[in-house]
């Protein structure tokens, strides 16, 4: 099973990812873990990107591409992937579906996991985290239940933050979920339900048992 996973900040599509993983031992992959593996092994493509990184510019497409293509070859990607954070965008998209298909491995889903903007900006601006042994809790929580720390709020879960964010996710993924609507790959679950009865959705609509 060859997944792209979409969502918004806040919708739970890591949660999903790690379930997937632990069931279906489908390698998650981001963008983030590739690059830094890529210069941490100090192949070609990762010493390309480094010269980037250390300039602080992006990434080129190109170089992204084929960090992803060299990454799905590893033995644990044989049979299927999860990927995370890319791609960005529909322009990214089409190259990357040019390249499954050369390897002969195209895409099953681009999975979305959709949750009401509003509902996000709830959540996240409930959370709160210990400062001594990082639990997260909500503004329920006085004190932290595991160890009695003092509850804070993060910077990036303060309201105007998680909205930015949004914001920008909105404006950037938004022709990207038309892309895999267009192609017929686009699978959309309700994520504003217990973790456990997305899973099954998740299970259902992707025709895993």
């Amino acid at each position: 099973m060859n997944i792209v996973l979409l969502g918004a900040p806040g919708a739970g599509k890591g949660t999903q990812a790690a379930k997937l993983v632990e069931k279906y031992q489908l390698p998650h992959i981001s963008t983030g873990d590739m690059l830094r593996a890529a210069v941490k092994a100090g192949t070609p493509l990762g010493v390309k990107a480094k010269s980037f990184m250390d300039a602080g510019e992006l990434v080129p497409d190109d170089v992204i591409i084929g960090l992803v293509t060299e990454r799905l070859q590893d033995a644990d990607a044989a049979q299927g992937f999860i990927l995370d954070g890319f791609p960005r965008t529909s322009i990214q998209a089409v190259a990357l579906d040019s390249e499954l298909s050369r390897l002969g491995r195209p895409l099953d889903a681009a999975l979305l996991i959709d949750v009401d903007f509003e509902v996000i900006v709830a959540r996240l601006t409930s959370r709160r985290m210990c400062e001594v042994c990082g639990y997260i809790g909500t503004a329920a929580d006085a004190v932290c239940p595991k160890c009695g720390g003092a509850m804070y709020q993060r910077e990036d879960d303060k309201e105007s933050v998680v909205r930015n964010r949004l914001n920008v996710y909105e404006t950037s993924t938004a022709p990207l979920i038309d892309y895999y609507r267009g192609c017929d790959l686009l699978v959309t679950i309700d994520g504003d339900r217990d973790v456990a009865l997305v899973f099954a959705d998740v299970q259902k609509s992707l025709n895993l048992s």
